[in-house]
């Protein structure tokens, strides 16, 4: 087989497709997609019989938004033995260059929740007979391919690897946060797996550290401000509505009852920038462009809701315009963006420019 599997958020295959169909396209690996509307993830067969290997190498993992996980599929099992799933699974991927890991995965769909605990229980018994047979190395590797299996029935899976040095390191691309119980909203878990996604953890001590000063924009009740306020930063939470009293209490969070597309902060002192308003996203694009051509802040996180229709062309087209007005500031901006586990109806977005995080690593 010669086939790129990719998990998305259900509902959101076609923009998956649409989104490996143009960069794989751009990179002259053509195929096609095949898709099943809700099941999570999308397959993309491509004409040439290496270039699913060169895909899973070469396209940019970290660029990809709707995206969860990409990994080549070379074997795909059905009618397997209940009694034995095991030793056609081994048999299949003798000839696999040794693996550093192993992922048991099932799409992110509620007819698949079965399947989940299923994959748990199948983790370490496959895991065992992989290392056995040399398929797997004895500890885990990461700088070595990682082994996935993929359930699609527990009869029927899909083989294949990816690359750890460009893939989710998440088990089904999807971080596993828990809301804090003191947390004003679910939303918190929104900005805290943007953290994990866009932010290498080596450099929280530095990018998301305790004094730095920060604004939420359209902040009420605060689930964002939650996430700054325990890391120990400074936060002005801009919103007409009322702030959790448990935020208001920390001493750590000013709130002003302000638009948040007018308001801006009187001192260049703001690190970070966060806002997950209610508005079209061209409006948010612009916006946020304002805030660092006047150097209101230094990195910022904010989403995009996306319309019903042509999602994928809306937040390409986006981004387009955001790298383009960025450009006319600094050539050192970079942009990620990603749809998230937590995210709805919408992406969400990371600005920073590398240049004034590098000079932030140099104070510390």
């Amino acid at each position: 087989m010669n086939n790129l599997l990719l998990y998305c958020r259900p509902g959101f295959e076609k923009e998956a497709a649409a989104e490996i169909t143009e960069r794989a396209g751009n990179m002259q690996c053509y195929g096609f997609a095949r898709v099943k509307d809700d099941s999570g993830y999308v397959i993309y067969e491509l004409y040439d019989e290496e270039q699913a290997d060169l895909l899973a190498r070469k396209l940019p993992f970290r660029e990809l938004i709707f995206i969860r996980q990409m990994l080549v599929v070379t074997h795909e099992l059905k009618d397997l033995d209940v009694a034995d799933r095991i030793s056609p699974i081994v048999e299949a991927t003798r000839e696999y260059t040794i693996c550093g890991d192993l992922r048991v995965e099932t799409a992110d769909t509620n007819e698949a929740k079965e399947l989940s605990a299923f994959c748990r229980k199948f983790t370490v018994p496959l895991r065992q007979a992989l290392r056995n047979n040399e398929i797997l190395t004895k500890k885990e590797t990461g700088n070595r391919p990682v082994f996935h299996a993929f359930f699609m029935a527990n009869d029927h899976l899909l083989l294949g690897y990816s690359y750890s040095f460009n893939n989710s390191e998440f088990h089904m691309g999807i971080p596993r946060l828990r809301c804090p119980p003191d947390a004003p909203s679910r939303s918190s878990l929104k900005l805290e797996e943007a953290f994990y996604v866009f932010v290498p953890k080596e450099e929280w001590t530095r990018r998301l550290t305790s004094g730095m000063k920060a604004v939420d924009l359209g902040a009420c009740p605060g689930g964002w401000t939650h996430q700054l306020v325990r890391r120990g930063m400074m936060v002005t939470a801009v919103d007409n509505g009322t702030m959790a009293q448990s935020l208001m209490d920390t001493g750590q969070v000013k709130h002003l009852r302000d638009d948040g597309f007018v308001w801006r902060p009187s001192k260049k002192n703001i690190y970070w920038l966060v806002c997950d308003m209610v508005e079209k996203p061209a409006r948010v694009t612009h916006m946020i462009a304002d805030w660092f051509k006047d150097g209101d802040c230094q990195e910022a996180m904010f989403n995009l809701k996306l319309p019903m229709k042509k999602r994928y062309a809306e937040a390409v087209h986006n981004i387009e315009v955001l790298r383009e007005l960025l450009k006319k500031i600094d050539n050192a901006f970079v942009i990620q963006a990603k749809q998230l586990y937590h995210d709805r109806e919408e992406i969400t977005v990371h600005v920073y420019n590398k240049y004034w995080v590098s000079k932030l690593e140099e104070k510390i």
